[in-house]
């Protein structure tokens, strides 16, 4: 069995952060860890606080599982202010950590900042260059750019800034357009698409959190990365199809569709 990390935020209503990276890697046959970096209190209407964790207990999360466990592939989510990224930087570093799938957490379902607009520069120096893959939605590459994305070339264009600034590979997620949506996955040489099927459902709580560790799941599984990208596209899919609604707000996706659905 691989074993894949998560570095990120906890949600108590179980649909994105940790709860619901831990679910997709048990989805996916892998033996999930997780270091929690912030306590967010939040349910599917809202976001009531963050409580961001120590440094020194991150970093301490950090050592006891790489001193003792060393995962196939981490991934990393909601990272809030840039003491924080400058302490899971080093300590990827450290730990020579080559398959990194990050997630740039920057607002919750609800609108709600997750990440302190100070962080900006910890995130651009320290974070994007220690990714193997960055997968930012369409306001999160705009907000790291500083641009506008409007169409798919934008798209691409975009892509190729984010692979300059230090990222190995960048998915730029098209779920924010209208219409049909599209990601464009770009390595540093070929861009890839990936169409999607637009699903009119309001319980897409953790949809993000829940792609990018699907994704850091395929390629602690082994797949390629474009395969790891499609196959983990295709799980959030299903996981959004499949949903029993659950809270008054954005519900969260089904995790575990292939055993339990209606």
């Amino acid at each position: 069995m691989k074993k894949v990390l998560t570095i990120a935020g906890s949600d108590c209503s179980g649909g994105a952060g940790i709860q619901a990276d831990l679910k997709t890697f048990s989805a996916h046959g892998t033996y999930g860890m997780s270091v929690i970096t912030s306590v967010v209190a939040e349910n599917t209407c809202k976001v009531i606080s963050i409580h961001n964790v120590p440094i020194k207990s991150i970093e301490e999360q950090m050592d006891a599982v790489f001193t003792d466990i060393e995962p196939d592939a981490v991934k990393v989510g909601m990272l809030s202010n840039d003491s924080v990224m400058y302490a899971v930087a080093r300590k990827l570093k450290e730990y020579q950590v080559k398959r990194a799938v990050i997630d740039p957490v920057m607002v919750a379902k609800g609108g709600c900042a997750l990440m302190e607009p100070e962080a900006h520069e910890a995130l651009v120096k320290e974070i994007i260059p220690a990714s193997y893959l960055l997968t930012p939605n369409i306001p999160e590459a705009e907000e790291i750019l500083h641009c506008t994305i409007q169409t798919l070339e934008d798209m691409k264009e975009a892509c190729k800034r984010i692979h300059e600034l230090g990222a190995q590979n960048v998915l730029v997620k098209g779920g924010h357009f209208e219409g049909e949506p599209v990601d464009v996955l770009y390595d540093g040489t070929e861009y890839y698409q990936f169409q999607g099927k637009r699903i009119h459902s309001k319980n897409t709580h953790g949809t993000g959190c829940t792609l990018s560790s699907a994704i850091t799941a395929n390629l602690a599984n082994g797949l390629s990365l474009p395969l790891a990208v499609k196959m983990g596209k295709e799980y959030v899919t299903n996981a959004i199809l499949h949903t029993t609604p659950i809270g008054h707000g954005h519900g969260p996706t089904n995790h575990f569709y292939q055993w339990f659905h209606d």
